[in-house]
């Protein structure tokens, strides 16, 4: 059967979250999660909609890509069709021909799995590699120690506050209460939680969000942040450590997050917080 290129639309959207939660495993490589459709959600269900990309043959979807930025595809596939001659070889003409809607011509990267034989395909039309990034990952078998801070789960209320946290963590953020409410309406947010920390002068000091795939299947923090004015006192593993206890009370085998190799302190933050880092990865890059 033929392999079809889709852009879903918002009535469908659902099928693509259903397909990234049934392919979370823990024995295959981090990829995209249905988490990174729900923090993409922030912008809205249209908005996202127009991001993602989906291909199917036989009414099946084999991929789901989210055009997560100017020039940047990440874009997963069905565990049993990552060595899918077939699909490799339409999923990198639709990557590259700017006509076909998903990328467009000139600089662009694109996030994959690293044992997807469609980095071989990109890598026959001249595609390079970019920047290494580290995944690390926490098993939620065994309980997951105290935080050492008061947690609170984030409800329509808190938004607010949930959104300054996060806009004074991360240079150039422009998330707002409205984008805390508009990612809340998202279908992943149905087992998602945001959580603020507060020291103990009740200031809000660090912020996450996990997102579950389901019991039995791994969990996404995205995004965490500490506030740039309480950094240094341990917040941010402490924060990490109530979102794996989180996960695990959702269900989820085990918690994991994604971040430049560069950014040593995030890792070793992660690593504080019982987070094992896994072999790097990298994505294929075009250059202008």
């Amino acid at each position: 059967m033929t392999i079809t290129l889709e852009t879903p639309g918002a009535d469908r959207l659902d099928e693509a979250v259903t397909a990234l939660r049934r392919w979370q495993d823990d024995r295959a490589p981090l990829h995209l999660h249905p988490g990174d459709l729900g923090w993409f959600w922030r912008y809205g269900t249209a908005a996202t909609a127009t991001a993602v990309r989906t291909w199917t043959r036989d009414g099946r979807v084999l991929a789901v890509g989210l055009l997560d930025g100017p020039g940047l595809l990440r874009l997963t596939t069905a565990p049993d069709a990552r060595r899918d001659e077939e699909l490799a070889r339409r999923l990198a003409a639709d990557i590259t021909g700017p006509e076909r809607g998903v990328l467009p011509a000139g600089k662009a990267n694109v996030e994959a799995p690293m044992d997807a034989l469609l980095h071989a395909s990109l890598h026959e039309e001249g595609w390079d590699t970019d920047e290494p990034w580290t995944p690390l990952r926490r098993d939620l078998g065994a309980p997951v120690p105290d935080p050492g801070l008061r947690i609170e789960q984030v409800g329509p209320e808190r938004a607010h506050a949930f959104a300054d946290v996060i806009r004074a963590s991360f240079d150039g953020s422009r998330f707002t209460a409205d984008r805390w409410h508009a990612m809340a309406a998202g279908t992943p947010y149905t087992d998602a939680r945001s959580l603020l920390a507060y020291d103990d002068r009740g200031e809000a000091v660090a912020a996450v969000t996990v997102w579950s795939a389901g019991p039995g299947r791994p969990g996404l923090l995205e995004p965490m942040g500490v506030h740039r004015a309480h950094r240094g006192h341990g917040h941010g593993t402490a924060i990490t450590l109530a979102a794996a206890a989180t996960l695990r009370q959702l269900g989820s085998s085990s918690a994991l997050v994604n971040t430049p190799s560069a950014n040593t302190a995030a890792i070793a933050t992660y690593r504080s917080a019982g987070f094992h880092p896994g072999p790097e990865t990298r994505d294929r890059c075009r250059d202008a």
